[in-house]
């Protein structure tokens, strides 16, 4: 360096240059200096590695023949951690209106079943079970629709590519039916004479009919919540589309079985025991196929609160089945195993309803998925 140049007059060249972007400054960290070996062509400086990164080294100085190094495949990560599917907007009473549901129409089931037996004690707790419920269920679906006037504005239209449509139309059809039974339950109440007399007598054969139609259309309501849920884009949900309807329709079956258990005699149960025994195995059915089938989608009903709620509905649904048949001259035995079938029902539907929800809110349950489908195709074609 000459003396009669001062280090601050270096400096001021040296950060003018950096600002007009003038190549030729001292080398900086990493740099080569120009007109030193190595420099490239020119004279300007360049930095000493111009390797983009995440771009692999080649061995051997760039020379063909040089050993590359692979670089891992990059793992999946969505846009600024951000889910790629809007997870479902509802909330726990869309869950237990899938419960309710389900009961109403076990309930139907089992009170069909102890008025063409002829156990009126069956029969009558079945019917009033299905009018709760079913009350029940259509408010928590007005509690989720916001306004009671949504639902009638469904009724406007029937749509049968429309799950939503199909069920307000079963619902709509199921009430009624239900509700008329019920009431011809008091019938025994009224007076015998005067026109409560004549609604005394007129009210068992119309309810004896209510009832069959409310059993005719039990299984569809039932069911539809199942295709409801697989209808949606949530990917637990939607790939599991064979089987919710079958969990559904076990889970139905159970909890209708465990309110004849709780509330009949033992000699009138029989029914419910075997209620319960079918529904115990097409729901436990149905729950396995789902934790085992759909690979990646299946995680979310192993882990977590759903995984929690599911393995405790199997243990319930098989301590309630195991019950029934082994306590069947024990009431008490009868009413702990209608009550571990209940509360088995209950903690399916959250399981199955929550798990859909945790697969929503991870991006790798969508994508992961969706490369492999098309990984399996391209191999198809090719």
């Amino acid at each position: 360096m000459s003396p009669d140049r001062p280090v601050g007059d270096l400096f001021r060249r040296f950060r003018d240059r950096l600002d007009a972007g003038v190549p030729g400054g001292p080398a900086g960290p990493g740099e080569v200096a120009a007109g030193s070996p190595g420099a490239p062509p020119g004279g300007s400086a360049a930095p000493a590695s111009t390797r983009a990164p995440g771009r692999p080294r080649r061995r051997g100085g760039g020379r063909r023949g040089g050993e590359e190094l692979t670089v891992p495949e990059a793992e999946f990560t969505s846009y600024y951690g951000r889910p790629i599917l809007k997870a479902p907007v509802w909330k726990w009473d869309i869950a237990a209106y899938l419960f309710t549901g389900g009961l109403a129409a076990g309930s139907s089931l089992l009170a069909a079943g102890g008025q063409v037996t002829g156990r009126p004690a069956l029969r009558r707790a079945g019917r009033v079970t299905a009018l709760v419920a079913v009350t029940a269920s259509a408010v928590f679906l007005v509690k989720d629709l916001g306004r009671p006037a949504r639902f009638h504005h469904m009724l406007r239209v029937a749509k049968p590519t429309s799950p939503m449509s199909v069920g307000t139309w079963i619902l709509s059809a199921y009430g009624p039916a239900a509700g008329i039974a019920a009431v011809a339950e008091g019938a025994a109440w009224l007076p015998e004479r005067g026109p409560l007399g004549l609604a005394r007598r007129l009210l068992p054969p119309v309810g004896h009919a209510a009832g069959l139609a409310a059993a005719a259309t039990a299984p569809a309501l039932a069911t539809y919540t199942g295709v409801l849920l697989a209808d949606t884009a949530v990917p637990s949900w939607h790939e599991a589309y064979p089987e919710l309807p079958t969990v559904f329709a076990g889970s139905a079956l159970a909890s209708g079985a465990g309110v004849g258990l709780i509330a009949a005699p033992t000699a009138q149960a029989g029914p419910a025991r075997r209620m319960a025994v079918a529904g115990a195995a097409l729901e436990l059915f149905g729950a396995h196929r789902v934790e085992t089938r759909l690979g990646l989608l299946s995680e979310p009903y192993r882990t977590g609160r759903p995984g929690r709620l599911l393995r405790a509905g199997r243990a319930l649904t098989a301590a309630g089945v195991a019950g029934a048949l082994l306590g069947r001259r024990s009431r008490a035995v009868s009413a702990l195993s209608g009550t571990a079938l209940l509360v088995a029902s209950v903690a399916t539907r959250f399981g199955i309803f929550y798990g859909g929800v945790a697969s929503a809110k991870d991006p790798k349950y969508t994508v992961v998925p969706q490369r492999e489908r098309l990984g399996r195709r391209r191999a198809a074609e090719g």
